[in-house]
């Protein structure tokens, strides 16, 4: 079986699978793809080891050892759950990995099992080649990424001694274009991520009857006000890279530019414009607002809480500060309490592992431009540059294929994957594995 088919077949069945993570401990059942993946390396010289932190919860990793320990080695981490469904909304079988009209439908088609299975199909070819690479090369197929890795990376970058090399690393997304003005071609490839500042804004006021309201110091309408004044919060646009260059990479005329590095005209962007925001600011999401059990109790407390995404350099204190800038007066009444943080994290763009990226880039699409992006939400690749690593999403899709586009596609309805980037995918991993590795 060729390398094309072997990963299609293996995308179709890790989608079967079914291993939906509804961010519980007890969901995911990424054992399942585990084993498609043992049973997929069977007879390969790897080396394999599976970790499972929690019954069901298993992340299992197939090493090459290189033949010089000094090389540089890299590591490919593959997740292998997904997010749930709402099968009424689908024209699909979501877990049915259907092909129809060169696309493969199913949840996680694109989010992230079509990588996953190109690293696993690229990672045993080099096995059984029969030509061992000068760096070490591991393929993980990670549990628990939809939850932010605690069953997953997360717990793997915890374990002493670690369990492969965070050095150099690889997972999702990447290699879909920008629709550049003038017509030429532009590649992203993604060097960071955004972090979290998770809040959690409480207000209390007077308990009492619900019939009798008059002169309390009600929490409902405090809470209230706090939500109209966190919306009014509009945090400055970034001038730190990579911004201004994503921006100057579309090839805009010199008003529409300048305004955008401003911060304005963001509709200029067109299906781009909700992502290049959140790329270019602190964004601020009221989520959750929670007060009172009883219509007829006036309830002594509520909140509100905030998923917040910050840059590189915008740190927690930072954030509070933002917070209590915009409550103004109220900032004394109010109590911030602090849920999920982590700071954003970022990867140069002179390392070796970001260099052969670019060559594979050009020997796909000669003439595109590499484009650095930030992604607006998480990945795994936030453990390996947090142990000093470096990490990219790395993928490659055709040229028509937009960044627009396939963001739309993630954790959304009818979620498919166009056989055509399945394969230049599973190219590009196997190219840049020996361009890299000399594999």
């Amino acid at each position: 079986m060729n390398l094309h088919s072997a990963t299609v077949d293996l995308l179709r069945t890790l989608i079967q699978n079914t291993c939906v993570n509804d961010l519980t401990p007890t969901s995911g059942g990424e054992y399942r793809n585990a084993a498609t993946l043992e049973s997929f390396f069977d007879g390969a010289p790897v080396r394999v080891q599976k970790y499972e932190p929690t019954d069901g919860r298993v992340s299992i990793a197939f090493t090459i050892e290189g033949t010089d320990p000094s090389a540089e080695p890299l590591t490919l981490l593959g997740h292998t759950d997904v997010v749930p469904v709402d099968k009424e909304q689908w024209t699909h079988d979501p877990f049915g990995a259907e092909i129809i009209d060169g696309r493969l439908y199913g949840r996680g088609a694109t989010d992230m099992l079509y990588i996953t299975a190109a690293m696993a199909a690229a990672t045993r070819d080099v096995a059984l080649s029969g030509k061992r690479p000068r760096g070490t090369l591991t393929f993980v197929g990670v549990a628990d990424e939809e939850a932010r890795g605690g069953l997953g990376a997360g717990y793997l970058s915890q374990l002493d001694p670690e369990p492969f090399s965070w050095k150099n690393c690889l997972s999702e997304e990447g290699g879909s274009h920008l629709p550049v003005r003038d017509g030429s071609d532009a590649i992203v490839v993604v060097i960071g991520e955004k972090g979290a500042a998770q809040r959690r804004l409480v207000v209390r006021g007077d308990a009492g009857h619900g019939s009798a309201p008059h002169d309390r110091d009600m929490a409902v309408t405090k809470i209230g006000e706090v939500a109209r004044r966190i919306a009014s919060v509009q945090p400055s646009v970034t001038t730190e890279q990579p911004w201004p260059d994503y921006i100057r990479a579309w090839k805009f005329d010199p008003e529409t530019e300048a305004a955008l590095l401003r911060g304005e005209g963001y509709e200029a962007l067109g299906d781009l414009a909700r992502y290049s925001h959140a790329m270019s600011h602190l964004s601020i999401a009221p989520t959750v607002l929670r007060a009172g059990e009883a219509i007829n109790v006036l309830p002594s407390m509520a909140y509100m809480e905030l998923d917040i995404r910050p840059l590189p350099g915008q740190s927690q204190e930072w954030i509070d500060e933002q917070l209590r800038t915009a409550l103004g007066d109220l900032a004394s009444e109010v109590e911030i309490q602090h849920l999920i943080t982590e700071d954003a994290t970022i990867s140069p763009t002179d390392s070796p592992l970001y260099q052969a990226i670019c060559e594979t880039y050009a020997e796909f699409f000669p003439d595109a431009v590499v484009v650095p992006t930030i992604a607006a939400g998480g990945s795994d690749l936030r453990f390996a540059r947090r142990k000093g690593g470096v990490g990219y999403g790395f993928a490659m899709h055709a040229r028509e294929r937009h960044l627009g586009q396939v963001l739309d596609l993630l954790h959304g309805h009818d979620e498919y994957v166009d056989i055509e980037d399945v394969h230049l995918t599973v190219d590009a991993y196997r190219s840049l594995i020996r361009r890299f590795l000399d594999a």
